[in-house]
């Protein structure tokens, strides 16, 4: 899913937000959504879930439960990637009324949300999933691309910390991170020449970036689900 977010002053800020594509043991990838390059896709890894013996024991009940329901995401996800949100939502909201602490239909709740524009509603699902799995970095990843898409560039910043202090390894999230920190490279220096900085020293900057984050203009349109 590709969408792109407009802040200002200055050039687009493009993000990545996952999209319904991989499994709860396995990272996932996803279409471009906004300078964050990606909304996480559909299926978390949960590798660092739990770190405890306790919370080992309850994840083991999940992943055992969410086996067995691997036709449930993979209906929901492909439900997703075909553009039916609502059907997507549905069935979603019909399996978490029987399982609801499962944190990948809860991941997949949360973009069926979030493609139907309830932003809210989405920020909020992503944000109970921080906080009863606060070891996932997907859903933080998740929650920058829409606070990315608001303007909100600091809230989008803290919440890309938050996902890869959790899974260093997530290039996902590192290259969304690089892409916030340009755009508020870009805002400081226009704050700077607009104070009175030396034009001869900030204008090339400013190009640079501009240059840098430009481009996502041009893919503002969503990709056609395939």
């Amino acid at each position: 899913m590709r969408t792109s977010i407009q802040t200002h002053p200055g050039p687009a800020t493009r993000l990545s937000a996952a999209h319904p594509s991989a499994t709860i043991p396995r990272s996932i990838s996803s279409r471009r959504s906004a300078v964050l390059r990606r909304n996480e896709s559909t299926y978390m890894p949960v590798r660092n879930l739990f770190s405890t013996a306790a919370r080992a024991a309850a994840l083991a009940a999940l992943l055992a439960a969410g086996s067995a329901h691997a036709d449930d995401y993979t209906d929901v996800a492909q439900l997703l990637k075909s553009g039916k949100t609502q059907q997507a939502l549905q069935k979603a909201d019909t399996y978490l009324a029987k399982n609801s602490r499962d944190p990948q239909m809860r991941f997949l709740r949360g973009i069926a949300l979030s493609n139907d524009g309830k932003t809210e509603d989405a920020i909020t699902a992503f944000r109970q999933l921080t906080e009863d799995y606060p070891e996932l970095p997907e859903p933080y990843n998740n929650l920058a691309v829409i606070y990315a898409r608001q303007g909100d560039l600091d809230r989008a910043r803290s919440a890309l910390e938050a996902a890869v202090r959790n899974n260093p390894n997530y290039a996902v999230a590192h290259e969304n991170l690089g892409d916030i920190y340009a755009r508020l490279a870009y805002q400081s220096y226009a704050q700077s020449l607009a104070k009175g900085g030396r034009p001869a020293a900030l204008n090339p900057k400013l190009k640079q970036l501009k240059d840098l984050l430009q481009p996502a203009a041009s893919l503002a349109t969503p990709a056609p689900a395939r």
